[in-house]
């Protein structure tokens, strides 16, 4: 819920950054297929580390990849055993490997592993096969069972009948995360998070738990499955001895050895305190382990793990697994450190009602990171930024922590030069001017302010349940956190806090955020689909809100150049005003509760295409050969021991291949059983 993800058309596709060399560039695009690009990213300062943080990297990278699984079959139950049987095929078929099917069994299996299962880790509509399913059958079938995900007793043809129709039948487990009002969200939506049960089921079962006078509620669900067994609904806890327990145990061993080489007693204690919640699956131990982990500023090294953001729920109360490791980038650090600084002011001097601000900022901290290893619903496919922790009372107690991962934004803006993409839909020389001279700054300054201010900022009012918002929840926070980064982007603080160098650098900003969200980001829906991705929907509920309330002064407008559709901004200070109209609108949907206000927002702006128009941008994109969507390669550390088998240093290296990983993480971080039920 609380993540930028650098799925952002402007992000991902400009570049802003110092030519360089053809070499380098191929270092950071690896290659591409379907609608997606696979790149590098680099680790710098990973060699200046001491030998311990060295080995703490190391012991916390292997818990971050044990988890590899855990998400495959949170994303759908049948993921586990249609991923092995296409790796099974990909390695060992005897047949023609370059025959039009093989070669498209390849592309599915290449998607597979990129969004973590048969669904599209964006859209999250179900792959389609460009393979014949008499082709799977036969090289199924030409495979030894022995190496074949087979049940217990079970023959190969059991193994087909189960996972043919699921891959083959487009009505079957049609999309992983449904999100089109009127429809029941729990049953139509192929995530594994329920089973049995419907969503007034799912929401009945958790509102009776609530405790309304609670101040300090637990985040109901977060770490389990809710089953309908014998006609009597139960949660199925992810915990060591529960549900997932093979992996967890992995986990909790590597954690174990990080404890041992921590930095500090706090940054032990915190780990210590994760080991604890894994092993009990109590959710008063996860917020005991996330207030210490929100307290530990002094470490260099830092991570996430374990089950965290909601967006692969229909409903936004269940956690998908995933992992970050990273170290603190001193200098960049700067900028945030200056940022988290001033919190309070930005706080007071917010836009929305004084009864929704916070009297008194609390624990807000920031950071820009190195990435050093990405695992579960963060890799392939990341986010730029995040902030956390997601519960409401203890970011309001005792504060939160928000990052920008600066080599990841590096990596898309080396990756992305030279590709066309400003010349074919940027308006004139002068927009594209502010983009080269000040488009890389400034976006990783709307990632700071959207993560250390947007979503650290207001409070909820007395009473008001924090899963009000129910399905429109992340759409809505998403809207609220970049609304704030818009509006203080463009505020004369920024410039004299030195975090931008001019009163019009924040417009590179302006334009490209108005023109992804009203045009750009169209090219990740296929033709005659909505929009259905929160981050998605927040753009364009933002953008076409402005677009609406500005048109009779004509503060942005759609013109047409040579044929072609442009995004045009004829008054930034308008836009500004209206942009912080918006913010207190949001905020007081939030901190209220006030479901549907929030619901007529985000259908009224944030969901319906425009055909034409959504016709016209594919076809200018198509031109470009862009994929519009990227994700990474992890880079690979080598511990080096001594005789006595103790680790002295750790060695990095980027020469692995996208298959090549794939299918290593597949042998060696791969502890789940096919079958979890």
């Amino acid at each position: 819920m609380k993540k930028t993800i650098c799925m952002m058309i402007a992000a991902a596709t400009f570049s802003t950054s110092v030519e360089i060399s053809a070499t380098e560039k191929n270092f950071y695009s690896v290659e591409k297929f379907a609608d997606l690009e696979i790149l590098r990213y680099k680790v710098p300062g990973f060699e200046d580390l001491t030998p311990k943080q060295k080995e703490l990297v190391y012991y916390l990278s292997q818990a971050a990849l044990q988890g590899r699984d855990i998400l495959y079959d949170q994303n759908g139950k049948w993921n586990l055993a249609i991923r092995r049987t296409l790796e099974a095929v990909y390695t060992q078929y005897k047949g023609d490997r370059n025959s039009k099917d093989f070669k498209a069994l390849e592309k599915y299996l290449k998607q597979v592993w990129f969004a973590n299962g048969i669904h599209h880790h964006y859209s999250t509509d179900k792959f389609k096969p460009e393979f014949s399913q008499n082709f799977f059958v036969q090289a199924v079938s030409s495979i030894p069972a022995q190496s074949l995900p087979l049940k217990k007793g079970g023959s190969i043809k059991d193994l087909l009948n189960d996972i043919t129709p699921v891959m083959f039948n487009p009505k079957i487990m049609t999309k992983r995360v449904n999100q089109t009002e009127g429809e029941d969200l729990v049953a139509t939506s192929a995530g594994n998070y329920y089973d049995g049960v419907t969503q007034a089921e799912a929401e009945a079962f958790y509102n009776n738990m609530k405790n309304p006078a609670d101040p300090t509620p637990i985040s109901y669900g977060l770490n389990s499955r809710l089953v309908k067994r014998n006609g009597k609904i139960q949660e199925q806890v992810y915990k060591v001895g529960g549900r997932y327990s093979e992996a967890l145990e992995k986990v909790v061993y590597w954690l174990e050895k990080a404890a041992a080489v921590a930095e500090n007693d706090q940054q032990k204690a915190v780990i210590e305190k994760l080991i604890s919640y894994n092993k009990s699956g109590d959710l008063k131990e996860f917020d005991e382990y996330a207030i210490l982990w929100v307290g530990d500023l002094n470490s260099d090294i830092d991570f996430v793990n374990g089950f965290t953001e909601t967006y692969g729920d229909p409903l936004g109360m269940k956690a998908s697994w995933e992992a970050l490791v990273n170290f603190k980038n001193k200098e960049a650090s700067r900028r945030t450190e200056n940022i988290s600084n001033n919190a309070q002011w930005f706080e007071s001097n917010s836009p929305v009602d004084n009864r929704f601000k916070k009297e008194n900022v609390k624990g807000v901290s920031a950071k820009v990171i190195t990435a050093a290893i990405l695992g579960g619903d963060s890799y392939p496919s990341t986010a730029i930024g995040i902030n956390l922790p997601n519960s409401n009372w203890i970011r309001h107690d005792h504060g939160s922590k928000s990052v920008t991962i600066e080599n990841i934004t590096d990596a898309y803006d080396k990756a992305a030069q030279g590709n066309g993409f400003a010349e074919e839909f940027v308006w004139s020389d002068t927009e594209r001017n502010w983009i080269e001279k000040y488009g890389f700054q400034a976006d990783n300054l709307h990632t700071d302010l959207h993560e250390c201010l947007g979503h650290a900022s207001g409070k909820l009012l007395p009473g008001t349940d924090p899963d009000a918002l129910k399905a429109y929840t992340s759409t809505l926070e998403e809207a609220r956190a970049d609304l704030f980064a818009l509006y203080y982007i463009a505020d004369p603080k920024i410039v004299s806090l030195g975090l931008l160098p001019t009163a019009d650098a924040y417009k590179s900003e302006y334009y490209k955020y108005m023109m992804n969200g009203l045009m750009t980001q169209l090219t990740r829906i296929a033709p005659g689909k909505n929009i259905e991705e929160a981050h998605m929907r927040n753009r364009q509920l933002i953008a076409a809100w402005v677009l609406e309330k500005g048109a009779q002064d004509k503060v942005v407008e759609f013109k047409k150049k040579n044929g072609k559709t442009f995004v045009v901004i004829n008054d930034y200070d308008k836009m500004r005003t209206l942009l912080g109209e918006l913010l207190a609108e949001i905020q007081r949907i939030k901190s209220t509760g006030d479901y549907e206000a929030g619901k007529n927002l985000v259908e009224t702006y944030a969901v319906k295409v425009d055909p034409d128009l959504h016709k016209e941008v594919l076809a200018r994109y198509e031109k470009l050969n862009i994929a519009p969507y990227k994700g990474f390669i992890n880079p690979v550390y080598t511990p080096v021991k001594d005789n006595n088998g103790n680790i002295t240093d750790v060695k990095i290296s980027y020469d692995e291949g996208y298959s090549e990983q794939m299918l290593r993480y597949s042998k060696d971080y791969s502890p789940l059983p096919t079958y979890n039920d």
